[in-house]
């Protein structure tokens, strides 16, 4: 039986369950994006949550149809990550989160293009009208230098790990840019449906630049 292809597995430093820091250099991948504002339990994270997984799930499912999609290969789908900021500069954890700005998506694997992309639109729409797919996208992410770290807890409590990365930049001579152009990251490892809050798996990740003297 042929393994699937895993992105966890093929980008390990990407999805390292390592809970100290560590500085990465994160390569251009595919992804389906929607952006939008409010707390992640408000109901346009929600919408986004439901186009994201139906616009995967109907590119990963086209092999039992009629699509014939070239260079298709057997994948586990990848975790939901996201991008968090406010208008003004970087994510500020003292602001409400009703005025968070966020990007949700969902990497794609190597054979999804943006013709792919339109195709699974076009199918999603006829499926579900009542969702707005308008909002939805396809785009080729370079993230680029970045550090992250295992965050195992409470989304609430981030900033216990938050505080251990700002020390391993200060201490190994790198600069923090998070802004509104380049974002703080998350990725999600866990369900947060079926995991106690306390058991939460979450990749935090933050852009930086060598500092320079």
């Amino acid at each position: 039986m042929i393994e699937k292809y895993d992105f966890k597995k093929e980008y390990k430093n990407l999805y390292s369950s390592r809970q100290k820091p560590i500085l990465i250099d994160v390569p251009p991948l595919n992804y389906i994006m929607i952006d939008g504002i409010g707390k992640p339990t408000g109901e346009n994270y929600q919408n986004a949550m439901q186009i994201l997984y139906a616009l995967t799930y109907t590119i990963k499912m086209s092999k039992k149809g009629d699509k014939h999609i070239k260079g298709y290969y057997e994948y586990v789908i990848p975790p939901l990550e996201g991008l968090w900021y406010l208008d003004n500069g970087k994510l500020d954890f003292n602001v409400s989160k009703d005025k968070w700005l966020w990007t949700s998506m969902i990497a794609q694997p190597d054979f999804v293009n943006e013709y792919i992309f339109n195709w699974a639109l076009d199918e999603c729409k006829n499926k579900k009208p009542n969702l707005d797919f308008s909002k939805a996208r396809f785009e080729t992410f370079a993230e680029g230098l970045c550090v992250q770290s295992m965050h195992i807890g409470s989304y609430d409590d981030e900033l216990r790990t938050i505080a251990k990365i700002e020390k391993y930049m200060d201490e190994n001579k790198l600069t923090n840019v998070t802004s509104n152009i380049r974002k703080h990251h998350e990725i999600y490892l866990s369900d947060p449906r079926r995991t106690s809050p306390e058991k939460l798996r979450t990749i935090l990740r933050f852009p930086v630049e060598k500092t320079s003297f």
